[in-house]
């Protein structure tokens, strides 16, 4: 069978059978001048809009930072959801135990504790939202 294959601006015709493939000829690619591009109009004046009407109440303010404590700070290594709080403050923790799970990309991903120690703070409540690096626990 013949085939071309056009390959960095030639075309190659090869003629393959069962056992092996041969170049029969190459040619170049012919090269189309550029189109030039139909002038545009220029669009009409829009009137302005009418000033919007003062809002009745002041906006809410941003929510305060989570106060985190002293100690090894357990942070998001995505964003996600916080499916589970395994750990409760107070409780005793050792390298490895899974203190929250948290979902991201539809996945449940087990966020362990680095290091031996008690749970000295949840920042991440179930349900809460997370970003990269947030800090969700501290031990």
């Amino acid at each position: 069978m013949k085939y071309n294959v056009t390959l960095n601006g030639k075309i190659y015709e090869v003629d393959v059978t069962e056992t092996d493939a041969i170049v029969t000829g190459i040619s170049q690619v012919p090269v189309m001048a550029p189109v030039a591009a139909a002038p545009v109009a220029a669009p009409a004046p829009v009137a302005a809009p009418a000033a919007a009407p003062a809002p009745e109440t002041a906006p809410a303010a941003p929510a305060a930072p989570v106060a985190v404590a002293d100690g090894t700070q357990i942070k998001a290594p995505m964003p996600g959801t916080v499916l589970a709080v395994k750990k409760n403050v107070g409780d005793a923790v050792k390298a490895g135990d899974v203190v929250i799970v948290l979902e991201a990309m539809k996945m449940e991903n087990d966020i362990v504790a680095p290091c031996d120690g008690t749970v000295k703070s949840i920042n991440a409540p179930k349900g809460s939202s997370v970003n990269t690096d947030d800090v969700l626990a501290v031990i």
